[in-house]
């Protein structure tokens, strides 16, 4: 067996708050209007790791080198945006470089040509070893024994809402400031009740490939406010079964980063945790590898992992790990020993009891409902989140595992409440909540055990579609159900357009599916009152 590498534990206490000075450094190349210039950015950064004492299971860091290559003749890659809880005033800038670098840092400012001073970003170091990997290009004469990745990342706070920002990532001897070419820009969210309408966009299983680039270009195309990425992200991981024995190569996360930067370096791409980012290597669940990747809210509790949730204007939005609840792929199933479920009830209820938010939208990996059975639907979803979905009126949910699309009637108990062709409108109040699997991301397609029907080409629908669910000790059952209402075989993503309450008329949410070339496949409105 191989020997399972040690992953250095990133601990919260890492964060630091930049006091006045640090913000008035911060804001001092900005070009602020009269009323953002009183509310000016005062940034947190992620400073340099603190290392608590390595457990068991985790890699180290790399051994230094006696040469480097000169910090000029590095470029950073593979940027991606996330927001914080409040998208209005959080967002982090991540990205990669080759190799170690000294002093990398983000500039920010409210012009392309005038950024701010650097503002330092965290250093998150993987080191993957080669001996339990395979990968899919030749390796030189003279190999490496290891792989080693360097994932920055910088949460800028105290951001002015609804503000456009530019920005560039840099290190020592690589400095953007100038050069036009390197200059990204995101926006912040409105504050909470003063925004109008806006999109976002959802797909899982995207992998790598001219499929997975062009279904994100199609992001682009659509510039929605954030994306949701329903996990299983690159397939660096191409077994998914989170045990060791499973074909990885941790630099198919390169090529994944590269290949959506041009995407995720403008639209926040908020991610949930599939199968296949179960990387065993790194720690006892796994996620060491996402947890040095990405830096999402993940405020569920101190160390929670692709379960977190946040708000953007009138919709809350809660991420949950599929994993915990997986019967089909158990390697995690339980891990949070009843942690998660608990959780969920409670922000379920908060979400519900507030009255700056219309609608609820849950996104996971598995399916909790589906009639594919490539992957089947997800029994442990059913039974221990479905009854809370119901009980708290979740008015959309969204998952990939499935690489197909399929969308449910609105369901409640497990039944349907009623059809719901396309173009129709559902009330979850009376009618139940809308299950949506978006797998159709980029990775290679599964089939239906029935035809497909869909916009435009819609087929007799009303005899009952058999589901495959695995039970907890694995065994596979077959159920036939009704609710399964579209089913396309083909890439796509989902496109929700939001619109407020206005002028006495109820909020809604247009749910449509879009393929790689712009063509509906799905469209269903989900309207309270």
């Amino acid at each position: 067996m191989s020997e399972t590498p040690r992953h250095p534990r990133y601990s919260r206490r890492s964060l630091l708050r930049v006091g006045a000075a640090g913000g008035a450094a911060f804001t001092g190349g900005l070009l602020l209007p009269g009323a953002a210039r009183a509310a000016a950015p005062h940034p947190t950064v992620l400073d340099t790791p603190v290392l608590d004492t390595p457990t068991p299971g985790s890699p180290t860091l790399p051994s230094p080198r006696g040469e480097r290559t000169a910090g000029s003749a590095l470029r950073p890659f593979g940027r991606h945006l996330a927001y914080g809880a409040d998208p209005s005033r959080q967002v982090v800038v991540s990205w990669q470089v080759p190799d170690a670098v000294t002093a990398p840092f983000v500039r920010i400012g409210l012009q392309p040509g005038d950024l701010g001073a650097p503002v330092p970003a965290e250093v998150r170091t993987l080191v993957s070893k080669l001996a339990w990997q395979h990968p899919v290009e030749d390796q030189p004469l003279v190999k490496p024994t290891t792989v080693t990745q360097y994932y920055l990342h910088a949460r800028v706070d105290q951001l002015v809402p609804d503000t456009t920002y530019y920005y560039a990532v840099g290190h020592q001897g690589h400095d953007p400031a100038g050069r036009l070419g390197d200059v990204a820009s995101f926006r912040t969210a409105p504050a909470p009740g003063r925004g109008a309408g806006f999109t976002f966009t959802a797909f899982g299983d995207q992998g790598i490939g001219y499929n997975a680039a062009a279904t994100a270009h199609l992001i682009a195309g659509l510039d929605p406010a954030f994306h949701l990425h329903m996990g299983d992200l690159s397939y660096a991981n191409s077994g998914g079964s989170g045990k060791t024995d499973d074909a990885y190569d941790a630099r198919l996360w390169d090529s994944f980063f590269v290949q959506n930067d041009p995407v995720a370096a403008r639209t926040p791409w908020m991610v949930a945790v599939g199968n296949h980012e179960m990387e065993p290597w790194y720690g006892g669940d796994g996620y060491g590898g996402v947890r040095a990747r990405f830096t999402m809210p993940d405020n569920a509790w101190d160390q929670s992992t692709g379960i977190y949730s946040w708000r953007y204007q009138n919709v809350g939005l809660v991420s949950l790990d599929g994993n915990d609840v997986c019967f089909n792929t158990p390697a995690n199933l339980d891990h949070t020993k009843g942690r998660q479920k608990k959780w969920l009830e409670a922000r379920l209820a908060a979400l519900r009891a507030d009255p700056g938010i219309d609608f609820i939208v849950v996104y996971l990996h598995q399916c909790t409902y589906s009639t594919c059975h490539d992957n089947g639907a997800e029994l442990g979803a059913q039974q221990d989140w479905a009854p809370l979905f119901d009980k708290y009126q979740v008015d959309l949910v969204l998952s990939g595992h499935n690489h197909v699309y399929e969308r449910t009637d609105p369901i409640r108990a497990g039944k349907a409440t009623r059809k719901a062709a396309s173009g129709d409108t559902v009330n979850p109040v009376k009618d139940g909540t809308t299950y949506v699997v978006a797998g159709g991301g980029g990775g290679g397609l599964y089939k239906f055990p029935a035809s497909d029907t869909y916009l435009g080409h819609e087929t007799r629908n009303d005899a009952p579609v058999p589901m495959v669910v695995s039970d907890r000790s694995g065994h596979e059952q077959t159920v036939k159900v009704t609710w399964s209402r579209v089913r396309y075989t083909g890439y796509c993503l989902v496109a929700v357009d939001v619109t407020p309450a206005v002028g006495g008329a109820s909020a809604r949410m247009e749910v449509r599916s879009v393929t790689e070339d712009g063509t509906a496949v799905d469209r269903v409105t989900v309207q309270r009152g």
